[in-house]
């Protein structure tokens, strides 16, 4: 595993200490790794979200707006409920 050093303003590390000192992380290099892998997974969601978009905008797709809100909020549901499990 690669070290990386990073330099923050203080109430930015007042805040990572924070979150370390109430449990939530075991150390400030977790809660990095946690935050980055959010953002992974954000950009992932955001290009397929823009791949689904295209292929629906396109004159080939059968779907239509209605279809595709209908598509979003199952998904949206099904995550909302994945996260209320946690």
């Amino acid at each position: 595993m690669q070290s990386m050093n990073i330099s923050l303003p203080d109430p930015l590390k007042q805040f990572v200490d924070s979150q370390v000192a109430q449990g939530r992380y075991s150390s400030t290099s977790e809660y990095m790794r946690e935050l980055i892998r959010a953002d992974e997974k954000l950009k992932a969601e955001e290009q397929l979200e823009a791949k689904l978009l295209e292929g629906l905008n396109s004159p080939e797709s059968e779907l239509g707006k209605e279809d595709w809100k209908e598509i979003r909020n199952a998904a949206l549901n099904i995550l909302e409920s994945r996260k209320a499990r946690r």
